[in-house]
């Protein structure tokens, strides 16, 4: 089948205006007489961890490597009893009309649709499916013996790995980014500087100050998703 555009979205502050990675850490947390977690020392890596992020400081395997050992901690059958909660609870509250049109328009031009993040593939694929994206290039893990291994699974889905994840999934159509015509990114975050800066149509949603202020300079579109709820983007 031929896709018209190559369509890339950001996740975490860009479809949603919460960070998936850091509220399923807190919800783990919340519900430590489940998951069997240390609930205030979870809480406070969670914190600091996404502090460094917010100063554009993280590396990219600190938060990675902290989210893996969680899910190594907790059977797999609680995991996805977790997360239906999780869903329910913390997800799909946040999921918000504008960004399901953006998603539904794409996808009625027969745009082939990409949920690209940095958050790990565990906590994203139940997310992405509820946008009716089939497409997700995430954080991989490591799975053995019917568990978790608190392992990476390839390069971080971070920053320019996300250049490097996305061009290895189009190998399998024999294809890269810089075939399509055209391709769009939508991203909240400067950390996705990278990517935004080699498809053909970078477009700063939900933008961080810093990401705001260069998408002016260099004439980038900018949408605010969830400030514009009642506005037809």
């Amino acid at each position: 089948m031929k896709y018209n555009n190559l369509v890339l979205f950001d996740l975490d502050n860009t479809l949603i205006p919460i960070d998936s990675d850091y509220q399923w850490v807190n919800f783990l947390a919340d519900n430590s007489d489940i998951s069997k977690l240390d609930a205030n020392k979870i809480k406070d890596t969670n914190n600091q961890l996404m502090n460094l992020y917010n100063k554009n400081q993280l590396k990219a395997d600190q938060t990675a490597k902290f989210m893996l050992s969680l899910l190594a901690k907790i059977d797999v059958v609680k995991l996805a009893e977790l997360h239906e909660i999780f869903m329910l609870k913390i997800i799909r509250p946040a999921i918000k009309k504008n960004a399901i049109s953006l998603v539904k328009n794409h996808l009625k031009n027969n745009d082939i649709c990409v949920i690209v993040t940095a958050t790990n593939e565990f906590v994203t694929y139940p997310i992405a499916r509820a946008f009716g994206i089939q497409n997700l290039i995430a954080t991989k893990l490591e799975y053995k013996f019917g568990k978790y291994t608190g392992n990476l699974d390839g390069i971080i889905n971070f920053q320019e790995g996300k250049i490097h994840n996305v061009n290895k999934w189009l190998e399998q159509f024999g294809q890269k980014i810089s075939d399509f015509k055209c391709s769009y990114f939508y991203s909240d975050s400067l950390n996705d500087l990278p990517l935004l800066e080699i498809v053909t149509h970078p477009i700063a949603t939900n933008p961080s100050l810093e990401l705001r202020q260069l998408a002016t300079k260099r004439n980038w579109k900018i949408i605010d998703l969830f400030t514009d709820e009642d506005k037809n983007i």
